[in-house]
């Protein structure tokens, strides 16, 4: 089966139904019309980009390109982290905790992934290692970014209640017990949510676009089935890493509450 090629007057016609929205969006003044035009020019220019890289990545592979590109994947999504945190820890911590807790989910998963179950020759084959570590990054980055921004905003919110327990002799892990689990809860919702709905009310990405290139539609309900577990895995150890060593830095090691080491949310 051959797949249909789409023409840049294709894709044009499909950016201006995004263009209305934005139109409308500024008639009615929701404030986000404009930033839907620019994520919408910026989405394009990345993914045209990436798809430049892709194709000399797939001519010419090699591990040591591969991993480049890998790294850029991670320090990119970790800023994307930081920035979705309306108050996220100072200094290094408000980049280095997202990114690491990332670095150790998505990596060891996709590792794991490439090595023992697919199995392609080289282990490293870009086809498979880039887009596994792109869907495990981009729903790992959305997981530890909604368990760290719930973990601070509540931290901030209820810190007198934190500061009661600790007082009665609570340690930091038993006063802020309830906040760590509602944070992880938050972040592992949308994968719930998604293996729920999955194939009764929506046809995942990557099994749509397999169909689309031609796949067996069984094959590509068996990857994507590989996917979701993936995603599982690796969105919920790394909420639960980030939302682990967060807490325990919002607090000294004498037990007592550091606000001080929160920013304040920048302005809306």
């Amino acid at each position: 089966m051959s797949v249909i090629s789409l023409s840049p007057w294709d894709l044009g016609l499909a950016a201006v139904l995004v263009a209305i929205v934005a139109v409308l969006s500024g008639r009615l003044r929701l404030g986000v019309g404009r930033q839907l035009a620019v994520n919408a020019v910026r989405m394009t220019a990345q993914l045209l980009l990436v798809g430049l890289v892709l194709r000399a990545l797939f001519a010419h592979a090699h591990l040591g390109w591969i991993a480049l590109m890998a790294a850029v994947m991670l320090l990119v999504a970790g800023r994307e982290v930081m920035a979705r945190q309306r108050r996220r820890f100072t200094g290094w911590w408000g980049y280095g905790l997202g990114t690491g807790s990332m670095f150790v989910s998505s990596f060891t998963i996709t590792t794991l992934a490439l090595l023992v179950i697919v199995q392609p020759e080289p282990w490293y084959r870009p086809q498979y290692a880039i887009p596994l570590l792109g869907m495990l990054l981009g729903n790992t980055m959305n997981g530890i970014s909604l368990s760290l921004d719930r973990l601070t905003q509540s931290a901030w919110q209820q810190h007198r209640i934190i500061e009661q327990r600790l007082i009665l002799g609570q340690s930091r892990t038993e006063a802020i017990g309830d906040i760590r689990r509602e944070s992880t809860r938050a972040a592992l919702t949308p994968t719930i949510n998604a293996m729920a709905a999955a194939g009764v009310v929506s046809l995942p990405g990557m099994m749509t676009g397999q169909i689309l290139a031609g796949t067996a539609p069984f094959e590509a309900v068996k990857y994507q089935i590989l996917i979701m577990f993936l995603i599982g895995a690796g969105a919920g150890l790394g909420s639960i890493g980030a939302v682990w060593l967060g807490s325990r830095h919002l607090f000294d090691p004498r037990h007592r509450l550091r606000l001080g080491r929160l920013r304040r949310p920048r302005a809306r």
